[in-house]
């Protein structure tokens, strides 16, 4: 649905998310940039009691879509039951307008009440109480229907775009308080959690009605009924007047029952109104008054603050609200909605229908593919959300097993057309595997193979609909039905794969046929296999991999947990040894099961590197040959002998005829023809060539002797899987490419991954971080404990003190959450709160005595034994209080047990202090991560971890138990290319054209996602730096505005994308002259930070100097000092004391101390500055001039200052005085440092250099077109050959010269 602003102003457009279809473009030019454009027109819109307004629509819109803005705007959006009317007709809510007859730009349209039906009377209900409801926060605290937290209006206090000019004034310097809280500054030690929550005035809840719930007389008996009695209703209102209400199909009015009597004829006056708001405002004037207000403020809220977001967001921590009656939230509970949506027609939805039939619409064109995109997405996240309310209600106990006579582990579900299993191994299915442990991996591993499917998107194959739930310690996995799967046994309907790890085996021409499609991105290669017949059978998978064709006559692939191949660091196989590299670090090594495979992006990277190998041999062999030659032979012969690099087709070979590097282009079939002259010579060069490829095909271990091409064979080393003799040359070779991709994870992407942290391109923030830049390199977080052994034995070691602190984190939260899960498995409902309160106590308080609390039974019962069997997988049963028995010191035992078992590392501590001594840690940034992991939500509130008498929380501080949900996120495609090129086109420095196709790519994610998405943050962001760049400061300060609520809402209030999204808004609102709205948001941007990492942090050098700056531009120098001082600290640490942004650091604190007089410490620390700058970047650069040149001027100033004092001292109170100059800083030179800082360089240019630079682009980028057509045709002389290499290489090296130099010192 797309968003308005109620205001109905022109700049709707901008919120609509491209309104309806996005069909807007001329068939004709597909291929070109479809620019989606609306060409809006304007209606007049004439409601009820209100004065006729205009409205922008666009062609392409539905007329449902005006309904929902009526919906929503200030005026209207009481109405729910109502037609639109244009001339006396009426309009189809389902139609575009652009197919309305006689619509047209001025026409009116009339809003027309309609009768209501039961239906409509509860949409009404239910859309009264949002709004009454849509100032409350309570659904984003408690994870529902999509809302989530944002708190940035509390400190732009509302929205900057519109009152953007407000603080222009100059007097604005006195009157900004800028002293931050004490525990903002650097150096504090204390932690307190209250300010993560800032006090939002608009939410202090308006009254307007005590009560509204469904009366106790419904439904209405028949002869009322038949005079059109709809429901009744029960209120009480704000005066204490309680009344009952009939929704009649007429409208709402006043009956005469009472609690206890029912009485359904109208009341006198009985105030009949079409609208349950116009009859409220009528009987209580409290209601009139806040309604009014409520909605005034709501429609001036920030749209991104209220719209849904994709997936829900849970919070960790919440206040205590208040709980209020709510009829809609108390019907919606007790009909559970069983997918049974009041809004759509027919009953439950068919969700595998739905997910296969979006991916089967046509995507020939763009704004095909949009639609599809769109489709699949909205599905997608409906899926999620529908997965993961049933997963709690299974393990809630609300849903009935389909074999519920088996025990409760091996119990399946299914409830709203969704399959529900848990996550154990019930019939000793992974028993070879590794039991439950590999039943726990093997669903997030099958999702991981339905993502890597679903990307490839090949025509005819289709996955299920798959959702990973942890929930109150239990793994569920949510699947789409396959249909008929249900009514046959599972071996009759398997046609290709197997159902029992490889013993029996079946293949199908088909399946193999679309499999193929899928075995070149997937580098997955076609093998045979043994079935239990001993006879061969081609596979293109995994043995695993099930195909079923459904009733629908669909071909349906399940069951992709080994789509990738096995990590053998992590398996240990007899007979077989891996390469050196693995075995310094202690591989292979005994892992918990047998299904740990390599990640994709792992996969990936091992290929491309093979690939440049593959390249250098080739290059190198043709270069030897190359000189043998020329000793003998004429120059004419390396013209026409080229090496076909790659694409020599030797058909005999395997038949393997189209073969290419994986990932190039196909190659040109005209290569071998007229590759080969008549002459002898060339021939003989020819198979020389050949000869090259082939040797260089077998040292990088290609499958095709003719070809680049590396896939592996997912089924080596599966327990049970058996291939035929013939292969066997084929296997070895298949062996030794996993050796070496597990050699290459230990040898190139861990210790690249180090390097990237020591260089600043990775800069990870706490867990999620931190995990995310490991999987980007494909290391699993298994190699977590050799990664932080890898550092430790780095030179630089304390240079990455940071990525170390943070993986011990990691480490120490995983370990914990291992435990924790098993340990809630045996908690029944009622002992949950003091389950969790008791787990955290011991994990985190230094009370060392800390028992738990058994809950006080608050319903004793003194006959304890009559419970029944109970049967639902988290009701427990049996002695559920053995998890009361855990004492600190046995977890944190169980903590460091697990960290050697399964991350093989050795943890240093016995007890939380220990811990928090000896790394450095801090217990707020313990209890963050570990309630993110564990979906724990806690009461916020200072708690006291350190106290040695009580234990730091008590069973009402915990709130609520979140599930974890892991899903596949659909991508929209063509807006991501728009997205990247817009990039590419920034990083040569082409700014209006980059910017044109980011705008674009906006466009087209608004249309896929929706209003709200992780991608829309990057563009939104990216587009807010180019803006700013470009000098519109307003536009840039909207753009990042948005991007700071959407990264809110859609990563979480203190997730560490959103805290620089904070940093970029506050430069922006410092270059608009918003002073003191920049500081709060630097605060609150170093609050965040601290909370989530501590202050020890590189990225906390650039806030601070950004902090620093700022005061320092208002005139607070001390506090300033006090920022700049810790940045130059921190800078020192992590860059090196000789680094050039040391140096910077040196001079801006410098500044500070010549604004206070202070000149010896300003000579000082420019003195420091300068010395760096001498050694690094010498005498003659700009850079250093100007530091001399500022030291000369800092030792006159300091002279000066001195006569002046030898004068005072000399003559007393007679001294003639000279004047100072003591220097304000302007707020120019402020910002022209912020800028420096934050990484945005402007370089003036004249217009004669804005040319050459235009033409050496060009000159780049033709050279580019040259070496990739030379690519497709790989027909070059080998001279040309080890050109491309060379300049390859440069171009890898070399920067491109740019208007701007944007180095993303936050990317």
């Amino acid at each position: 649905m797309s968003v308005m602003n109620g205001d109905g102003a022109p700049h709707r457009a901008e919120e609509q998310n491209g309104g309806g279809d996005p069909e807007h473009s001329d068939e004709g030019n597909e291929q070109e940039v479809i620019v989606i454009q609306d060409t809006g027109f304007t209606v007049k819109i004439q409601a009820p009691g209100t004065e006729p307004f205009d409205l922008q629509v666009s062609p392409q819109e539905m007329v449902q879509e005006i309904h929902q803005v009526l919906m929503d705007r200030e005026d209207t959006c009481h109405r729910t039951c109502f037609s639109l009317q244009l001339e006396g007709n009426v309009l189809d809510n389902f139609a575009e307008l652009k197919s309305i007859e006689g619509l047209q730009e001025g026409s009116l349209l009339k809003v027309v009440e309609e009768p209501y039906t039961v239906r409509e009377a509860r949409i009404h209900v239910r859309h009264i109480r949002d709004l009454l409801k849509s100032l409350d926060p309570s659904d984003s605290y408690n994870g529902v229907d999509c809302n989530s937290l944002s708190f940035l209006s509390v400190f732009t206090e509302g929205d900057l775009g519109e009152n953007g000019k407000r603080k222009k004034k100059g007097s604005e310097l006195e009157q900004i308080d800028c002293t931050p809280p004490e525990h903002i500054l650097p150096g504090s030690k204390d932690r307190p959690l209250v300010p993560l929550q800032p006090q939002n005035k608009d939410w202090k809840p308006l009254q307007c009605l005590k009560i509204l719930t469904m009366s106790g007389w419904n439904p209405p008996p028949g002869n009322r009924k038949m005079h059109g009695d709809l429901m009744y209703l029960y209120m009480v209102t704000v005066e204490e007047r309680h009344v009952s209400i009939t929704a009649s199909t007429r409208g709402f009015y006043l009956n005469q029952s009472t609690t206890y009597t029912f009485n359904p004829k109208p009341a006198n006056p009985s105030f009949l109104s079409h609208s349950l708001v116009e009859l409220l405002s009528q009987i209580s004037p409290a209601f009139k008054k806040n309604f009014s207000t409520i909605q005034k403020k709501r429609v001036q809220r920030h749209p991104f603050e209220r719209i849904a977001t994709p997936f829900q967001v849970y919070s960790w921590t919440a206040p205590q609200v208040d709980h209020a009656m709510d009829c809609v939230r108390a019907e919606d509970a007790y009909t559970s909605r069983l997918g049974y949506e009041e809004h759509i027609p027919g009953q439950t939805r068919d969700w595998n229908e739905e997910l296969q039939t979006t991916r089967e619409l046509p995507r020939k064109n763009l704004p095909e593919r949009l639609l599809r995109e769109r489709a699949i997405f909205k599905v997608h996240s409906d899926f999620a959300a529908a997965a993961t309310r049933g997963s709690m209600a299974v393990i809630d106990g609300n849903v009935m097993a389909i074999n519920p006579g088996e025990e409760t582990r091996m119990q399946m579900f299914i409830w709203n057309n969704i399959f529900f299993s848990l996550g154990f191994d019930v019939r000793d299915h992974y028993l070879e595997l590794g039991g439950d442990s590999a039943a726990h991996a093997a669903p997030t591993n099958d999702l991981n193979g339905v993502r890597a499917y679903g990307a490839v998107d090949v025509d005819g194959l289709y996955t299920l609909g798959t959702v990973v739930v942890d929930y109150r310690g239990y793994r569920i996995t949510a699947q789409s039905i396959i249909p008929g799967i249900l009514e046959r046994e599972q071996e009759q309907s398997v046609i290709y794969g197997s159902i029992d790890f490889g013993k029996t085996v079946v293949s199908h021409p088909k399946y193999l046929e679309l499999l193929e499609k899928t075995s070149r991105p997937l580098k997955v290669q076609r093998h045979p296999v043994l079935d239990d017949k001993s006879e061969a059978v081609e596979l293109c998978s995994s043995v695993e991999c099930k195909g079923i064709i459904g009733n629908d006559g669909r071909h349906y692939i399940l069951d992709l947990l080994r789509t990738f191949p096995p990590d053998l660091n992590f398996l240990p196989v007899e007979g077989e040894e891996l390469p050196e590299e693995s075995r310094r670090q202690g591989f292979p090594r005994q892992h918990r099961h047998r299904l740990a495979c390599l990640r994709q992006e792992l996969i990936e990277a091992f290929v491309e590197h093979r690939y440049l190998l593959f390249m250098k041999m080739a290059a190198l062999q043709l270069m030897q040959q190359k000189a043998n030659k020329e000793s003998k032979a004429t120059a004419a012969l390396t013209e026409n002998g080229g090496p076909q690099a790659a694409t020599l087709e030797n058909k005999g070979e395997g038949g393997d005829a189209t073969a290419t590097t994986n990932g190039s282009a196909p190659p040109s079939p005209m290569a071998t023809e007229n590759g080969a002259c008549e002459s002898p010579e060339s021939s003989e060069a020819d198979l020389k060539s050949r000869e090259v490829v082939q040797n260089a095909c077998k040292a990088v271990g290609s499958i095709s002797n003719t070809s680049f091409d590396i896939r592996f064979n997912p089924d080596i080393f599966s327990p049970g899987v058996r291939f035929p003799e013939g292969s066997s040359e084929d296997i070895q070779k298949q062996k030794q490419l996993l050796k070496d991709a597990a050699a290459f994870l230990v040898s190139c992407q861990i210790p690249s991954l180090v390097k990237d942290c020591l260089d600043h391109n990775a800069l990870p923030m706490d867990g999620a971080t931190l995990t995310e830049a490991l999987h980007q390199r494909g290391i699993n977080v298994r190699y977590l404990g050799t990664v932080l052994d890898f550092i430790s034995k780095t030179p630089a070691r304390t240079q990455l003190d940071h990525i170390y602190r943070i993986g011990i984190y990691e480490l120490i939260t995983r370990s914990a959450k291992h435990f924790f899960k098993t340990y809630l498995q045996g908690v029944e409902l009622s002992g949950l709160s003091a389950a969790v309160s008791h787990f955290l106590n011991c994990f985190l308080s230094s009370f060392t005595d800390a028992v738990a609390h058994l809950p006080a039974d608050e319903l004793v019962s003194k006959r304890k034994n009559r419970r029944r069997r109970n049967r639902v997988p988290g009701g427990g049963g049996g002695d559920n209080t053995a998890w009361a028995s855990l004492t600190p010191t046995e977890l944190w035992r169980s903590i460091v047990s697990e960290a050697s078992s399964y991350y093989h590392f050795t943890l240093h501590c016995e007890t939380v202090d220990q811990a928090v001594e000896k790394y450095g840690l801090q217990k707020t940034t313990l209890l963050r991560e570990i309630s993110i992991k564990a979906g724990i939500q806690i009461l916020i509130k200072d708690y006291n971890f350190d106290s040695r008498h009580k234990p730091a929380f008590t069973e009402e501080d915990i709130l609520n138990i979140f599930p974890v949900v892991k899903h596949v996120n659909p991508k929209a495609s063509d807006a991501f290319h728009f997205f990247q090129s817009g990039q590419a086109k920034v990083q040569q420095g082409f700014l209006k054209e980059g910017c044109e196709l980011i705008n674009e790519a906006l466009n087209l994610f608004n249309n896929v996602y929706g209003a709200m998405h992780v991608e829309l943050c990057a563009c939104l962001r990216l587009l807010a730096r180019l803006n700013y760049i470009m000098g519109d400061y307003s536009e840039a300060l909207s753009n990042q505005q948005k991007a700071v609520l959407m990264s809110e809402r859609v990563l979480g209030i203190e997730h560490p994308n959103t805290i620089q999204e904070y940093m970029h808004l506050a430069l922006y609102c410092f270059a608009n002259g918003q002073l003191s709205t920049a500081l709060k948001l630097l605060y609150r941007a170093r609050y965040l930070m601290l909370q989530v990492c501590g202050e020890d942090h590189p990225e906390m050098a650039l806030l601070d100097s950004n902090i620093g700056l700022v005061l320092h531009g208002v005139m607070e120098f001390d506090l300033s000092l006090r920022f700049l001082e810790n940045a130059l600290a921190i800078n020192s640490k992590y860059h090196g004391a000789r680094s050039l942004k040391v140096a910077l650091s040196h001079h801006l604190v410098a500044r500070v101390y010549e604004s206070k007089a202070e000149f010896r410490s300003a000579l000082q620390h420019e003195k420091e500055g300068y010395t760096i700058y001498k050694n690094q970047v010498g005498e003659a650069h700009e850079k250093t001039r100007e530091s001399s040149e500022y030291l000369k001027y800092l030792t006159q100033q300091a002279v000066a200052l001195q006569r002046t004092m030898n004068e005072i001292y000399k003559n007393g109170s007679s001294a003639s005085i000279m004047p100072l100059k003591f220097t304000a800083p302007t707020m120019a030179s402020v910002l022209e440092q912020l800028n420096i800082i934050n990484g945005i360089i402007f370089i003036p240019l004249s217009q004669k250099d804005l040319e050459n630079l235009k033409a050496e682009v060009q000159r780049r980028q033709q050279l580019q077109e040259a070496m990739k057509s030379e690519e497709q045709q790989e027909e070059e002389s080998p001279l040309e050959l080890e050109h491309k290499l060379t300049a390859e290489q440069e171009r890898q090296s070399a920067p491109t010269g740019a208007e701007v130099l944007e180095q993303q010192a936050s990317a």
